[in-house]
Formats: structure tokens, sequence, C-alpha cells
């Protein structure tokens, strides 16, 4: 959608020309760099995290410079002629700095169609970030969307709580981490993520049929890569581990990526100790503890059950959105 005299004025105004160029090997340092310093960003954009599997994904990320200052960085694949960002990652979209304003961002949309076309892409899928995530507000990309004619085609939701002023526990609640402290269950960190994992697919395939978004030696590969980031928390019996939560821990939020329990830490409210111990105690100063979300098939089914557990915590809603945005031929 074409700008606005106004907006056109106040953009040509600006003295330096706007580019983007698609990752290379040797541009890793300077993007990570961006990624340490940039208002919306988590680990999750590191090359180190993003390349991992780069054998499934043709990468087609993206750098945005304004003259020869890095301004903004879109971490994407491409899959038939389709632009996504990125579809290793739960979301994605523009990560910027705090120099990014909204005619800027508008602008960067109409670059980002100029480049589609030349490299023959006919669709971008962006999947936005949370503004959990955001270190300040960072919310000029949806702006643009809407702007250049984009459509909200999915949306899942997540169940977060806002730890400095959290809602009550409901009863049920209550009694599971008193029937956890009566098993008198040790909660520590863990570094046994092989056999968290095979208890994580074991659960996953019994109740859904599905398998976990990483192997087990995915996932420490991951965790020796970002000691700082990728946690595992243990709740035991003896040398037993009943339960777990696996953290992935950003400036703001502490993410469950992935919780499970055998049926003896069901019977002894394993997770409810787990999740009381994480809440009040590890991560007590975080702006938000995320439990990710309970939608099955694109968003289209809620998980009444899953949600209501996680809601039983105090936690409420917030969503993950996808957009799709067609660019003109």
């Amino acid at each position: 959608m074409p700008l606005h005299q106004a907006e056109q004025s106040l953009l040509v105004a600006a003295p330096q020309v706007m580019r983007l160029e698609r990752f290379r090997p040797e541009l890793k340092q300077q993007w990570d760099d961006f990624v340490g310093r940039a208002k919306n960003s988590l680990f999750l954009f590191l090359r180190d995290y993003m390349d991992y599997h780069a054998d499934r994904f043709a990468d087609h990320s993206l750098l945005a410079y304004q003259g020869d200052r890095l301004m903004a960085l879109l971490p994407a694949n491409e899959r038939d002629g389709v632009l996504v960002s990125h579809g290793g990652l739960t979301f994605g979209g523009f990560i910027t700095d705090g120099r990014m304003r909204t005619a800027t961002m508008l602008e960067l949309f109409n670059r980002l169609g100029d480049y589609a076309r030349t490299a023959g892409v006919g669709r971008l899928t962006y999947k936005a970030i949370p503004h959990i995530y955001h270190r300040h507000p960072a919310e000029e990309d949806l702006y643009a969307l809407t702007r250049h004619g984009a459509k909200l085609v999915r949306r899942d939701v997540s169940s977060t709580i806002a730890l400095a002023e959290r809602l009550a526990l409901t009863k049920g609640r209550k009694c599971g981490i008193s029937r956890a402290k009566a098993c008198d269950l040790a909660v520590r960190r863990s570094d046994d993520f092989e056999a968290f994992m095979e208890l994580e697919r074991v659960r996953l395939w019994d109740r859904y049929h599905v398998v976990p978004t990483h192997s087990a030696a995915e996932m420490r590969l991951l965790a020796d890569r970002f000691p700082a980031n990728i946690k595992l928390f243990g709740a035991y019996k003896e040398q037993e581990l009943l339960g777990g939560v696996l953290i992935y821990e950003s400036a703001r939020v502490a993410h469950a990526q992935y919780i499970a329990a055998t049926d003896q830490g069901r019977d002894c409210a394993a997770l409810d100790a787990l999740v009381d111990q994480l809440l009040n105690s590890v991560y007590a100063e975080k702006a938000f503890f995320d439990f990710g979300i309970s939608t099955e098939d694109g968003g289209r089914h809620l998980n009444l059950g899953l949600i209501d557990n996680k809601e039983s915590f105090g936690a409420r809603a917030i969503t993950y959105d996808f957009y799709e945005l067609e660019f003109a031929a």
C-alpha cells in the first residue's frame, strides 16, 4: 500500500538509502552483535541457535541497512517461493533496535517488497514476536503489516503470568502443592536432558501421537551452547526423576518449553512443586512466566484440559500471531 505524501516527504528527507542483504556466514558476528542490543530479541535469534537445524531449512534471513548502519534483522527461511520468519522458530519477525520508528518500518516493508520481487518470492509468512519479549515497545511491524495489506491467518493462545502482580492460585492447585510437599520431593536444577526428553517423548506420544520438536541429542547440543538460557529443573524422589520443566530463559521471560511427569510424579503432584518453586524462587524477579500455547490444528482447536491447568496457576492469555503478506508482481 503506498505511503501518504507526508510520510513520503519524511522518508525522502532521510540522507541514507535503505537496502536489504541476504545473510552470509561471514556476517555472523554482525548479526549476533545486533541481536544482543536489539529491543525485541532473545537468544533464539543468535546464529548458533538458528543454525542447529540448518539442514532442514533453506535459510533466507535478511539484514537491513540504512547507509552503512545495520538497522534490522529478519530471521527467515524460504520454502516454495514463500519467505517464512522462521520455520524453525516459534516466532520471528523484524528484530530492531531503539532507533526504529514507525515511518521507517513502513519504508522497510516497501524495500522488503522490492527485494522479494527481485528474489522471486511471492509471499511472506510473518510470525510476530509476542510483546512480552520486548524490552521496549516494538510493534511498528504490526502497523506496517496492516498498512501493506497483510492478513492475520493464525492465532495461537499461550498462558502467561505477570509475576509482579500474580493472580491467585485455584484451590485445586494449592492442594496439589500441599500434596507434593507431603511426598517429600526435592526440586533442583538437573543435567539429565536425555532422561527428561525420553519422558517428554513418551508422554507426548501417549497423549497426542506426536513427538517433541527437539530430539534428546538436539536438546543437549543447545543446552551446551546456551547454558545461561536453557535450563532443566527436575522434581526427584531420592534419585528418581518424577517430573521436569525445561525452561528457555530470556531477559524478561521464563518460558516453559517442555513439561512432563511420570505416573508417580502425577500422583505426587511433582509439576505443582516444580512450578511453585520456579514462580516463587528461581524466576520471581522476571517480568513474565510463559507456559506456552494450548492450541492445536493451527490455532483452530483449544485444548481445554491443558489450558485449564495453566490458568489454575494464575496464567492468562496472550497470543502468538501469524500474518501473510502477498507481494505484488
